[in-house]
């Protein structure tokens, strides 16, 4: 099961999909296509910011398990926070620009809806990501994300790629964006961050 699957039995796909006024499929289809560059960005921020603590420390500063409520919930989504986690992750409004232009290219949906979507999606993975790592650490900040994401940092940090091991090795959160099914979600990660990194 990849994380989109995750996302959509946690309702947070059809949360989206009710914010945005769109069909959860169109919905779906555009979390497959943004979700490779938000995963992308959340690793580059762990392998500039202190690796894995550094990454559970920033989730808590963005609002931690509660991006994931606020989407979930029943008002509409606040999304100044999610701008707020782009802007961690991406940097700059033009790499999101450019995220979204990408997806439209590859799923043919608007990339005017692509932009709404990419904020909300962030909260919901960073929610998420917040709410595996406080499990796993006993509730703990952050250590717990050792075990979703520690192995994805440690696999493809220094080897562009190349080399990367396959998903199974990875455990948890390699399994979950393994997005195209090929049993390495490295290149998933890496191809989409390369597109917009250039």
């Amino acid at each position: 099961m990849n994380l989109t699957d995750i996302l959509s039995q946690a309702g947070g796909i059809e949360s989206m999909a009710r914010d945005l006024g769109v069909s959860p499929e169109t919905a779906r289809t555009g979390a497959e296509a943004l979700l490779p560059a938000i995963l992308g960005g959340f690793k580059k921020q762990a392998q500039a910011g202190g690796g894995v603590e550094g990454l559970g420390g920033l989730l808590g500063q963005l609002g931690g398990g509660g991006l994931l409520d606020a989407v979930l919930g029943a008002q509409p989504t606040p999304v100044d926070q999610g701008n707020d986690v782009l802007g961690q992750i991406f940097g700059s409004k033009d790499v999101s620009r450019t995220v979204a232009s990408h997806a439209a290219g590859q799923t043919g949906l608007d990339s005017g809806l692509l932009k709404k979507m990419l904020p909300i999606l962030a909260m919901l993975v960073a929610g998420y990501m917040a709410k595996q790592g406080g499990q796993t650490a006993g509730g703990g900040s952050g250590g717990g994300l050792d075990g979703l994401l520690g192995s994805i940092l440690g696999g493809g940090a220094s080897g562009g790629g190349a080399a990367a091991p396959a998903g199974g090795e990875l455990g948890g959160l390699g399994n979950l964006i393994d997005l195209n099914g090929n049993g390495n979600p490295l290149d998933d990660i890496i191809g989409m961050a390369g597109k917009f990194a250039r």
